[in-house]
């Protein structure tokens, strides 16, 4: 589709992407240090074995993850790509827009949020 066609939109293009249920809380993971298929697992118990396996397959061939078998092991570990690390603002953004209208929170709790994010996330 042309980019210029009336109705091409890059948002969408992009939700096409990530709309996954999983998808951003999978590159959140990999952010956060998780690498192996049983971590992403350790917090979602709704998260089935096949549907985890799709999600990372749709990252995958997404280019935002890449998969690494370690030393000949059955083992793998995923990573983010160049393009999976640009995510850092959409995922940074999403935490604020919460985190600004959430009234539960103090003003401490939401500020060391704001500090994790801006960390891990490797925001300016």
């Amino acid at each position: 589709m042309a980019k210029f066609e009336s109705n091409y939109c890059p948002i969408n293009e992009t939700l096409k992407i990530i709309s996954g249920k999983w998808h951003l809380l999978i590159i959140r993971d990999l952010f956060f240090g998780k690498k192996r298929f049983k971590e992403f697992k350790e917090d979602k118990p709704n998260l089935s074995n096949k549907v985890l396996t799709e999600c990372l397959k749709d990252l995958e061939s997404n280019g935002l993850i890449s998969k690494t078998n370690l030393d000949d092991s059955k083992i793998t570990e995923y990573s983010l790509t160049e393009e999976g690390r640009r995510m850092n603002r959409i995922l940074y953004e999403l935490a604020i827009f919460t985190l600004e209208k959430d009234d539960s929170a103090t003003d401490a709790e939401s500020e060391e949020f704001i500090k994790i994010f801006k960390d891990t996330l490797d925001i300016d």
